[in-house]
């Protein structure tokens, strides 16, 4: 199987600091990786060098199959949003928003695109939220309207950075089964900082601390992480796995 995704070799930093460096990483289809580390890190550093929003050396190839139209097949759900939350604009405007690369700054939308943001928003369930305008929502139902905007196009490969924050425990356990189900025809890269949480539904760790070390499980030990230079402290409450982040110094 050849990789969606391909990266040789890839460094790069800001301000002549050096972030990450000689990274070797190959996401394929059926993926689903969770991305791991200290803050500082690297790890948005390795997504937007994914996403080719920064400049670095090395390559980052993408196969054929995932431009459409000239547009990459990709869907992003950044760590924080950038909507002006008093811009008059409804839930349903924001996730169709998502289409507005594809179609221009004045492409209309079709029926079916915003029969599709309706069955987006009743998965996520924000449907009897369509017509509100972004300046009412929670943190949370923002975070889900933001993840239906960025699955509008129908992506091969889904990003996420840090998906949970501003949302409550419900609806970050109906998350991971909506990623879980998005999986059978879909790509999924996440950043988490939970890695006791993210075992439970990721395929592979992806441990990121300057360099990059891919684990193919999901499951992994202190051990482990120390041989990826990776310093998560792993602490059990009872059952429930828990993780510390060390800062990079």
């Amino acid at each position: 199987m050849k990789p969606l995704i391909d990266i040789h070799d890839l460094s790069t930093g800001y301000d002549g600091h050096t972030v990450l460096e000689d990274v070797n990483l190959s996401i394929y289809a059926d993926d689903f990786i969770g991305i791991i580390g200290p803050n500082g890190g690297g790890k948005t550093t390795l997504v937007r060098a994914i996403l080719k929003t920064i400049p670095y050396e090395g390559t980052v190839t993408y196969a054929p199959d995932l431009i459409e139209d000239g547009h990459l097949s990709v869907g992003y759900l950044p760590q924080q949003h950038q909507f002006d939350r008093a811009f008059p604009i409804s839930v349903r405007e924001v996730i169709l928003s998502g289409l507005q690369a594809r179609k221009g700054l004045w492409g209309r939308y079709r029926t079916r695109d915003t029969l599709h943001a309706y069955a987006l928003m009743q998965q996520t369930g924000i449907s009897d939220l369509a017509d509100r305008p972004i300046g009412e929502l929670s943190g949370g139902q923002m975070q889900r309207a933001l993840l239906c905007r960025a699955l509008i196009t129908e992506p091969k490969v889904l990003i996420l950075d840090e998906p949970t924050n501003f949302v409550d425990n419900r609806f970050e356990k109906e998350l991971y089964q909506i990623l879980q189900q998005l999986n059978e025809r879909m790509a999924i890269v996440m950043v988490s900082h939970d890695l006791g949480t993210i075992t439970s539904v990721v395929k592979s760790i992806v441990c990121v601390n300057r360099h990059v070390h891919r684990h193919n499980s999901n499951v992994i030990t202190s051990e482990q992480l120390d041989n990826y230079n990776c310093p998560i402290q792993l602490i059990s409450h009872g059952d429930v796995p828990h993780t510390v982040l060390k800062r990079h110094p």
